[in-house]
């Protein structure tokens, strides 16, 4: 394989796709002395956003929050990073965009992982009679609920570039299909019913797609070993179950030998033509440990008693913010609540400052304005965005907060 094979087709000025890839919902301020891309202002004002510093304390599979060594969302970010960046650069694509995108794919996660988006998933279905996902979650959040501010000290949204923000939501997905070629069509994102239901817009974007999936199958096996979910029996097992498609030994298996030699054989077998894609073997070996994964790690008994936890301590904290709707008068009555419920409501009365109509806001939010209070179907939304973008730890400070008497 010929190294910048994809040099020709990578986002960048003069090309096709160039001028929609940068499109912004409006003007960004610029300083005469900035030397960034769109791209690299993109990495940047994700990396200084709120919702990226919480992804340290968010669960990427195991909640273990005593346990320095176990996987957050935040290192999985930075594993997709890395991955994307390795596979661009050796393909000839453009690097700042596979960063940008990388960095902000996951911020729309729920606290306690998958077992969180679950739980709200069906919270959503029954009130707003919608759906969760984490990929549309995540450009929510950096299209309406996060903020930055500019030179004048107003928090305004952090308008990002369509490029960045199409492979946020186009993240998600297997790649059994075997290859990744981007579409054509320049499309509303919010027009999206469904994970995977479009390809990316960009080469960069399905670069990071399979970097995603790249990026935590080895991960999670290094931590179910560490906390003991995987037996030395099942250990056992994942050798026979990938031994048809790899010659590696057992302790070879970890998460920096799998990530090797997966973005080795995405850069030899990847072509304009042929798409992002891996090889039959490599592809097999990554539905092999998939399989196993899902089987003997995902949904171990030992994490039964972590998913309801986890669902009592979203249930209660919905269903206390829910039964606080007085419609133009909620302000007043979450107010209300601070003698009982500090944290939450000093915390949780900023968020409706910030966002809801009708309140005194300060005159420094100048971000879009997304609930009206005088409509309970908002403020059903503005509580599971509020709950949507809370750490693990946060959420058990709340629940213990309005548990204890």
């Amino acid at each position: 394989m010929r190294k910048g094979l994809f040099s020709k087709v990578s986002v960048s000025p003069r090309r096709p796709k160039w001028e929609n890839c940068v499109q912004r919902f409006e003007k960004l301020y610029h300083r005469g002395d900035d030397i960034r891309s769109p791209f690299a202002r993109d990495f940047n004002r994700i990396l200084h956003c709120t919702a990226y510093r919480r992804l340290k304390h968010k669960t990427q599979v195991f909640f273990a929050p005593r346990n320095d060594h176990i996987c957050t969302r935040m290192e999985h970010v930075n594993h997709v990073i890395a991955v994307s960046y390795t596979i661009a650069k050796y393909l000839g694509l453009n690097t700042e965009l596979t960063n940008a995108i990388a960095i902000g794919h996951d911020l729309g996660h729920a606290p306690f992982g998958h077992a969180g988006e679950t739980f709200l998933k069906t919270i959503v279905q029954k009130e707003l009679k919608e759906t969760f996902w984490h990929e549309k979650n995540s450009l929510w959040f950096v299209d309406k609920i996060e903020t930055l501010e500019d030179p004048n000290g107003y928090h305004r949204n952090l308008n990002l570039t369509y490029a960045v923000r199409d492979g946020i939501i186009c993240h998600c997905g297997d790649v059994d299909e075997g290859q990744l070629i981007p579409r054509d069509d320049f499309v509303d994102l919010y027009d999206m019913a469904e994970p995977n239901q479009y390809s990316p817009f960009t080469w960069e974007g399905c670069v990071v797609k399979i970097a995603d999936k790249i990026a935590y199958l080895g991960r999670d096996i290094e931590d179910a070993r560490t906390l003991k979910i995987l037996s030395v029996s099942e250990a056992k097992e994942l050798v026979k179950t990938v031994r048809p498609y790899t010659k590696r030994r057992m302790r070879e298996l970890n998460n920096t030998i799998l990530m090797h030699d997966f973005v080795i054989d995405v850069c030899m077998n990847s072509s304009p033509e042929g798409g992002i894609r891996l090889s039959k073997r490599a592809l097999e070996l990554m539905n092999a440990v998939r399989g196993f994964s899902y089987d003997k790690i995902y949904y171990h008994k030992r994490l039964n008693n972590y998913r309801k936890y986890a669902n009592l301590i979203i249930d209660s904290i919905y269903e206390l913010l829910k039964d606080l709707y007085q419609k133009k008068k909620t302000l007043n009555e979450v107010e209300r609540q601070r003698y009982l419920y500090p944290t939450l409501v000093d915390v949780f009365s900023e968020w409706l400052l910030k966002y809801a109509y009708p309140a005194q806001r300060p005159t420094h939010f100048k971000n879009s304005i997304l609930y009206d209070l005088r409509r309970k179907r908002d403020y059903y939304r503005a509580c599971i965005d509020f709950i949507s973008g809370m750490t693990d730890l946060f959420a058990i400070k709340i629940f213990h907060e309005i548990t204890t008497f």
